[in-house]
């Protein structure tokens, strides 16, 4: 194998092995500790698990969360993290819980989506980089954001 045709292999290998957050990138998913693989699997539900971990999307209005009108915290339903406060919740018409911010913006980490051909910025989970939807720029004012979450990925905490 020629050094240009190594040097590809290599690029898309690191590529796909970042892409799908393989255990090699990170460790702390096949450690057996809070947020690893063997931990979520048994907390989680299945179609938890798909949309956290393989990326999936919960159908829309399915979600009782979608409809939660009392006061508290949501928080991963991985690792209990707390994501965002129910003050910021709004009805998006969209069929899954939207918000307007994050509790905080240490609590969550953006990063760009194009996988299906659409520009779009993913919200994943800052401990354990889980899945959680997609912000768009259509949300009410004063911020214009709409953080469009699957309420599968959420628990929710009542005050």
């Amino acid at each position: 194998m020629n050094k240009f045709r190594w040097a590809v292999f290599v690029v898309v290998l690191i590529t796909v092995l970042i892409y799908y957050r393989h255990p090699y990138v990170f460790p702390s998913r096949v450690s057996g500790g809070v947020g690893s693989t063997r931990h979520v699997k048994t907390k989680l539900s299945p179609e938890a698990y798909y949309v956290m971990y393989e990326a999936g999307t919960e159908r829309p209005f399915s979600s009782a969360l979608d409809y939660e009108t009392r006061k508290g915290t949501y928080v991963s339903a991985d690792t209990d993290l707390p994501l965002f406060r129910s003050e910021d919740k709004f009805d998006s018409g969209t069929g899954w819980p939207s918000f307007t911010k994050p509790i905080s913006k240490e609590s969550v980490i953006l990063k760009d989506d194009e996988l299906l051909g659409v520009s779009r910025t993913e919200v994943l989970t800052a401990d354990t980089h889980a899945h959680l939807g997609h912000v768009f720029d259509d949300g009410p004012p004063p911020l214009g954001k709409r953080w469009c979450l699957n309420g599968v990925a959420l628990r929710f905490i009542p005050d």
